[in-house]
C-alpha cells in the first residue's frame, strides 16, 4: 500500500510520520515470515532469560565471565524487543505507520543495545585474556569493581552513541516519500528518505559507526592474539584444550555478531540493496540472539548443569 506523504505534511513542514513497506503482496508469505520470526523471537527471549536467570540465581556462576554473559543476555533481550514487535505488527497488519518520535526512539534503543553489545564483547575478550595470560593476577585485576566498571562503560558508550547518531539523523528534514523500505528504523533506510544534501551527515554517521564497530573488534583481535601466543607455549595438550574451550563460545558469538554487522554497515553504499539489507537485518537482530543462548549452553558444562538444576527444581515444585 503506497501511503501519501501529503497527508502528514503541512505547508512544506518535514514529514512527521513514516510507514514501513509491505514485505509482500502475497498474504501467505507474510504470515509464513510472521510465524517464523515469532517463533525465533520467543526462542530468543526464553533462551536469554533462562541464561540470565541461571547466572543470577546460582552462586557458583558469580564470576566475571558469567557476569558479562548475564549482561550479554540482557542486551540481547533489549536488542530484539526494540525492533521485533513492530516488525511483527507490520507483517500482518495494515497499521504499518510509525511517528517520527517513535521512529527516533526505536533507532536510539536499537543503537544503544547494539553498540553496548559491541563493547561488552570486547570486555569479555579482555576477561578471557586476563584469565589465560595472567592467571595469578586474574582475581585481583578482574575484581567485582572492575567488572561493574567495564559493564557500565559498555552501556554508557552505547547510550552516548545512540543519542549522537539519532540526533544526527533526525536533525534532517524528510520531505517524502515517507515509506521506509525496511523492517524497522535503521540508519541507512532512514537516511535514504532525507531531503537536501545529506552527505555530511552520512559521512559522520559512517565514521562513528566504523569506530564503534572496528574499535571493539580490534581489541578483541588483540586479546585473542595474546591468548593464542600464550596457548601455543603451554606444555600440556590438556592445558591448551582447556584454555581454548573457554574461548570457543565467545569466538562464535563474535563472528556471528561482528560479521553480519560489518557486512551491513561498513560495505560501500553502492552495494546496498533493500532486499539484502532486510535479510541481514533479520540475521543480526534475531538469528544471532537466538543462537547465543544455544551456543553458550551447549558448549558450557557449568551453564548446562545449572540450567538442569533449575529445571529439576521446577519439576519438583510442579509435582508437589
Amino acid at each position: 500500500m503506497n501511503l501519501n506523504c501529503s497527508l502528514w505534511q503541512e505547508n512544506g513542514i518535514s514529514v512527521k510520520h513514516f510507514a514501513f513497506a509491505k514485505f509482500s503482496e502475497v498474504t501467505e508469505q507474510c504470515f509464513l515470515l510472521f510465524t517464523l520470526i515469532l517463533l525465533m523471537f520467543l526462542a530468543s527471549l526464553t533462551g536469554n532469560a533462562l541464561i540470565a536467570l541461571t547466572i543470577c540465581t546460582n552462586p557458583v556462576l558469580h564470576t566475571p565471565m558469567y557476569f558479562f554473559l548475564a549482561n550479554l543476555s540482557f542486551l540481547e533481550i533489549g536488542y530484539t524487543c526494540s525492533v521485533i514487535p513492530k516488525m511483527l505488527q507490520s507483517l500482518v497488519s495494515e497499521a504499518r505507520g510509525i511517528s517520527r518520535v517513535g521512529c527516533a526512539t526505536q533507532m536510539f534503543f536499537f543503537l544503544l543495545f547494539g553498540i553496548s553489545e559491541c563493547c561488552l564483547l570486547a570486555a569479555m575478550a579482555f576477561d578471557r585474556y586476563l584469565a589465560i595470560c595472567s592467571p595469578l593476577h586474574y582475581a585481583t585485576r578482574m575484581s567485582h569493581e572492575m567488572c561493574a566498571n567495564l559493564a557500565m562503560i559498555s552501556w554508557g558508550v552505547g547510550c552516548l552513541v545512540g543519542l549522537v547518531q539519532t540526533n544526527y539523523v533526525f536533525s534532517l528534514d524528510f520531505c517524502g516519500p515517507c515509506e521506509i523500505d525496511h523492517f524497522f528504523c535503521d540508519l541507512p533506510p532512514i537516511l535514504a528518505l532525507a531531503c537536501g544534501d545529506t552527505a555530511h551527515i552520512e559521512v559522520a554517521v559512517f565514521v562513528v559507526g566504523t569506530l564503534c564497530i572496528s574499535s571493539p573488534f580490534v581489541l578483541i583481535i588483540a586479546s585473542y592474539g595474546r591468548i593464542l601466543a600464550a596457548v601455543l607455549v603451554m606444555p600440556s595438550p590438556e592445558g591448551r584444550h582447556k584454555a581454548l574451550s573457554t574461548c570457543s563460545s565467545h569466538l562464535l558469538v563474535v563472528t556471528l555478531f561482528f560479521g553480519s554487522g560489518s557486512i551491513t554497515y561498513l560495505r560501500p553504499k553502492a552495494n546496498h540493496s533493500p532486499g539484502m539489507d532486510k535479510l541481514l537485518a533479520l540475521f543480526y537482530t534475531l538469528v544471532t540472539s537466538t543462537f547465543n543462548p544455544i551456543i553458550y549452553s551447549l558448549r558450557n558444562k557449568e551453564v548446562r548443569a545449572a540450567l538442569w538444576r533449575i529445571l529439576e527444581r521446577k519439576k519438583v515444585f510442579t509435582h508437589v
